[in-house]
């Protein structure tokens, strides 16, 4: 591959990697936020999935801590990754969530979208390395 080819798609990467985390911190962002806030609709929708006050709350927080830690990774890349990955269970549970209660695409897409954009945010940052051995 020579250097210009090499160029564009690190700078693709690049452009690709910012894309996902902006989509992503503003799509937990704003849940979290509407949760913690209380907005009715967040409430009813989560009532209707079964969660009460309580427990929109707490799942709220975490969303907006998760939120916090990924722009915290910033500045402190580790950061990044782990709260990254620990949001990813709050996305598969609202996509579950969403699915089985069979709602409309225009309603789960967000959810669907935080479930994809962790794989494209950790699979373009060029100081993510996953080992398994």
């Amino acid at each position: 591959m020579n250097t210009l080819a090499y160029m564009n798609t690190e700078r693709i990467k690049k452009i690709f990697h910012w894309i996902a985390l902006a989509i992503f911190i503003y799509i937990f962002g704003y849940a979290g936020l509407y949760k913690v806030f209380k907005v009715p609709g967040m409430m009813e929708g989560m009532a209707e999935m079964g969660f009460g006050a309580t427990w929109t709350l707490f799942i709220g927080l975490a969303e907006v801590l998760g939120v916090i830690g990924v722009i915290t990774g910033l500045f402190i890349p580790p950061v990044k990754y782990i709260s990254v990955i620990l949001l990813l269970p709050f996305a598969i549970g609202a996509f579950t969530m969403h699915m089985g209660l069979h709602h409309p695409f225009s309603i789960y897409m967000n959810s669907l979208l935080v479930c994809i954009l962790p794989i494209i945010i950790l699979w373009t940052d060029d100081k993510f390395k996953l080992i398994l051995k």
